[in-house]
């Protein structure tokens, strides 16, 4: 496989990157500014993954969250399960962790499901990673998602993973983004499809 290279080496800058399964292709971004959610619409990529770029939480120690909706963003309320763990690591070094938070994980729910919690909102904070949902339009096949971020927590780092299911077999048609507190203060997210 040959190796491409990115000239506009910003996320934010990207509108296409072919990959061995096909393009990925930009299909739409949202910048944030005092927002109280970030929502997209959905098409008939086999996968989409979203980037989420210096988002900043307009309450301190705030929980960044997604949720599903199969009825075009009328209802944000699909059942899903799922599993919730996170690396820590102080600022000075004094202290480390890698933790299973089983009261995060979802069982069978229509809740939010939390991507990151805790997320400061001092001025120089901000949370960066990724969500991948994949097939969402199938009519046979609940579907799967797998995110990870990472954010500054009083100063220190917190790296927490995501996984799980839309136990649903209706094709998602749209995803909200929000922190549960407050207003995204600020931040872009970038969704792009793979076919």
């Amino acid at each position: 496989m040959a190796l491409t290279k990115l000239n506009n080496k910003a996320v934010a800058n990207v509108t296409s990157i072919p990959v061995a399964l096909g393009d990925m292709v930009l299909v739409s971004s949202a910048t944030a500014s005092s927002s109280a959610s970030i929502e997209f619409s959905l098409g008939n990529y086999k996968e989409y993954k979203f980037f989420f770029v210096n988002m900043h939480p307009q309450t301190d120690r705030d929980e960044f969250q997604f949720n599903l909706s199969t009825d075009n963003g009328a209802n944000y309320n699909v059942v899903k399960t799922t599993t919730f763990f996170y690396a820590f690591h102080a600022e000075d070094g004094s202290f480390t962790n890698l933790t299973y938070a089983s009261g995060n994980d979802l069982a069978q729910s229509s809740s939010d499901q939390l991507i990151a919690h805790n997320v400061d909102n001092d001025n120089d904070s901000n949370l960066g990673g990724t969500l991948t949902l994949f097939n969402p339009s199938s009519t046979t096949y609940v579907k799967h998602f797998l995110g990870v971020s990472n954010y500054m927590y009083d100063a220190n780092t917190s790296n927490p993973y995501i996984a799980g299911y839309a136990n649903t077999t209706n094709p998602i048609t749209n995803i909200k983004f929000l922190f549960a507190g407050g207003n995204i203060d600020a931040g872009k997210i970038l969704m792009f499809g793979i076919n």
